[in-house]
């Protein structure tokens, strides 16, 4: 065999083992061991939609309660309108992972609920969102009202203020339910958007 032949081999080699390295880790992270679900004690995961319990305003001024959101796959991210980086950031990679999808797309709904409803309202949700992939709809409510769907999914956030302003610590995971109203998973926005889309996928 000659050294030519055998550094042909070696980088086959090494491109096959790179291959099945980031499909095991793909499927670790969404259906193996490393999914979100897996190993967490039962009280720490978020509630199914029909066992919370809120009243939250639509950015077109609907009231809707937990019903309202089965029937449909449903993404759920928390954050605010004056967010700096991580909330545009975070319905940029949503909308990506929407038009990755296609038309399944149009079977999802994606609640974007604010945490600092004291400047979000509606009006200010709805053209938030105008910004993003049109399955985004904007949620706000008193601030009661957004602690009972915080709680129902076991989300934090926090005030920060800082000089003459403040803003919002707040839990940036994606939270990912079926049609039944039922928690499925957990997405990263920093995940690769095919973990992002498989994930997904499993709530259709």
């Amino acid at each position: 065999m000659t050294p030519s032949f055998q550094k042909v081999l070696s980088l086959v080699g090494g491109t096959v083992a790179a291959i099945v390295l980031v499909l095991f880790l793909g499927w670790w992270q969404v259906d193996g061991p490393g999914a979100p679900t897996k190993d967490v004690p039962t009280n720490k995961l978020p509630l199914p939609i029909d066992q919370m319990n809120f009243t939250l305003t639509a950015d077109d001024g609907r009231r809707i309660v937990p019903a309202d959101w089965i029937g449909q796959p449903l993404l759920v991210f928390f954050g605010f309108t004056y967010c700096p980086d991580v909330c545009p950031t975070a319905l940029t990679e949503i909308t990506d992972w929407l038009d990755g999808l296609g038309q399944e797309s149009e079977r999802i709904n994606v609640a974007f609920i604010t945490v600092d409803p004291e400047r979000d309202t509606f009006q200010a949700m709805s053209a938030y969102v105008e910004n993003f992939h049109p399955a985004i709809t904007g949620y706000t409510g008193s601030p009661s009202d957004i602690a009972d769907v915080a709680r129902g999914l076991r989300a934090k956030y926090e005030k920060v203020v800082t000089g003459q302003t403040y803003t919002m610590d707040h839990t940036a995971g994606i939270f990912v339910y079926d049609a039944q109203g039922m928690f499925v998973t957990v997405i990263d926005i920093h995940e690769p958007k095919t973990t992002a889309v498989q994930k997904i996928k499993r709530a259709l």
